[in-house]
């Protein structure tokens, strides 16, 4: 990777704004259900206090509208950013008001203060200069760490390295990792290379696959989406998710793909969605009115297992099936298990690959769990981020 790091820049005595993403899920008490992206921080942030800097984080929360709501603020990402560290941590009520301008200003060696919500202010999505300019007038060095957010040009990410100028702007370590290991896999993939692709909607993941099927070995579908390609064949699907306005799309990339493109050969099916309707196991292609596919079959759950068993590079974005509902997430813990047991560099692509891999105690037996599931996308469709690009060169 060519971009610097913080690791190459010298933070003694030097106020460090690093963009983070600790954009976590709450409770209706808001309360943190899952700290797994402020965990993931820790190690830059963790960097810049070791070497005698100062932090000053700054994050999105959820979905306010361009003004402060209570029900997203920060405070509690800074409460449990201190337990993490175990040392007091600041939080500041607002972003460029009195309160920030304040903290920052008072803030010594060692210490850290966690901003209010970006997205409290409307210069944030916008990418206003001026909101841009009071961000960068707070610190000396610039970090992105926020890989969920890089796809995004919000102000945060790109015009706020944009107003550092000549002052560093760098990568933090989740960031730098993130785009070895994506952009690696793209660019230089030990074969055989293999992804597997699921989620419900061919829409979602079209220029993924498109992208993939000029790189990889072989690309598996699961998923609902499988529904769609069955239907592009001329197959029935009885009451199952289909894009109808979809499937010439899934035709030409049937028709693209050849033999590199794997569909199920089974499917588990239900007359009701949930988990207390009437099951079996069919064909694929060969479901009866009435009946919906909710997973892969068992077959197909083998016949993937054994091809990743002999995979050097897997990729795995969107699970095999509605793996909320048992037992029709047995088709996605079949495939995890499968990564987890191989011996392939193996990168899981964000959102619910992610959650699966974690759920199933199996995050430390892969290479790599992404933390962003739209930019991992995006990046597995082989975009470049502006927000990474603006960084400065080793």
């Amino acid at each position: 990777m060519a971009k610097k790091t913080i690791a190459d820049v010298d933070v003694k005595g030097k106020k460090v704004f690093i963009r983070v993403d600790f954009n976590v899920p709450l409770d209706d008490a808001g309360k943190i259900t899952d700290a797994r992206r402020i965990e993931m921080a820790i190690p830059t942030i963790e960097s810049v206090l070791s070497r005698g800097g100062s932090v000053i984080l700054a994050s999105h929360l959820g979905r306010p509208k361009d003004a402060p709501d209570p029900k997203y603020t920060m405070k509690p990402t800074a409460v449990k950013l201190s337990e993490l560290l175990k040392k007091p941590v600041e939080f500041a009520t607002d972003t460029v008001g009195a309160d920030a301008k304040s903290k920052v200003g008072s803030l010594k060696a060692g210490g850290v203060v966690v901003l209010e919500n970006l997205r409290f202010q409307p210069g944030e999505k916008n990418g206003d200069a001026v909101f841009a300019g009071e961000l960068a007038s707070f610190a000396d060095i610039y970090v992105n760490d926020a890989f969920g957010t890089c796809h995004r040009t919000d102000a945060s990410m790109y015009a706020v390295p944009k107003a550092f100028g000549a002052r560093p702007k760098v990568c933090g370590f989740l960031v730098e990792k993130e785009i070895k290991y994506l952009s690696n896999a793209i660019s230089d993939p030990q074969r055989p290379f293999i992804a597997i692709i699921g989620g419900k909607k061919v829409s979602d993941k079209i220029l993924v696959i498109k992208n993939l099927l000029n790189i990889c070995d072989k690309v598996l579908i699961g998923g609902a989406m499988a529904y769609t390609f069955n239907l592009a064949q001329g197959e029935s699907v009885g009451d199952s998710f289909v894009e109808l306005d979809k499937v010439e799309l899934a035709k030409e990339l049937l028709a693209a793909g050849g033999d590199k493109l794997k569909l199920p050969v089974d499917t588990h099916i239900s007359d009701k969605f949930g988990a207390d309707g009437n099951k079996k196991i069919v064909k694929a292609g060969a479901i009866d009115a009435g009946w919906q596919g909710l997973d892969i079959g068992p077959e197909t759950a083998k016949i993937y297992a054994n091809i990743v068993k002999d995979a050097k590079t897997v990729v795995w974005n969107g699970p095999m099936g509605v793996s909320e509902i048992p037992p029709f997430d047995e088709g996605t813990k079949r495939i995890a298990q499968a990564i987890a047991d191989s011996k392939a560099i193996s990168i899981i692509g964000g959102g619910d690959s992610a959650a699966a891999i974690q759920q199933l105690g199996f995050a430390d037996k892969v290479s790599h769990v992404s933390t962003g599931g739209g930019a991992s996308l995006e990046m597995l469709e082989g975009k470049k981020f502006e927000s990474v690009e603006i960084l400065d060169e080793k």
